[in-house]
């Protein structure tokens, strides 16, 4: 199969306007990313990429008081630097202590 030049030109011009409208939608999504007090707030997708850890385990985080947590219209956020003071009192050589 063989295609001209103008031809694929054309289409790598147009995939090139694709990135750069989807470069877009990143930069806002960076931006309306939430916080308060100026801090960012994380949900429970962020914490667990960041620990690693199971949904359920997040869970019994919460549920015995290791994570400080707090709820807006129904969805758990955390504020990074209490994810980050938990870290530093839980983190052990490379494991969570439980």
């Amino acid at each position: 199969m063989n295609i001209d030049r103008s031809e694929f030109l054309a289409w790598m011009d147009r995939i090139m306007k694709r990135f750069d409208i989807l470069a877009g939608d990143l930069e806002n999504r960076e931006k309306k990313r939430l916080s308060i007090d100026g801090e960012e707030l994380l949900d429970n997708q962020d914490v667990l990429q960041m620990l690693k850890i199971t949904y359920r385990c997040l869970q019994r985080y919460r549920t015995i008081g290791k994570i400080k947590y707090f709820t807006i219209s129904g969805k758990i956020f955390y504020k990074s630097s209490d994810v980050h003071q938990f870290i530093r009192e839980c983190y052990n050589g490379g494991k969570l202590r439980q």
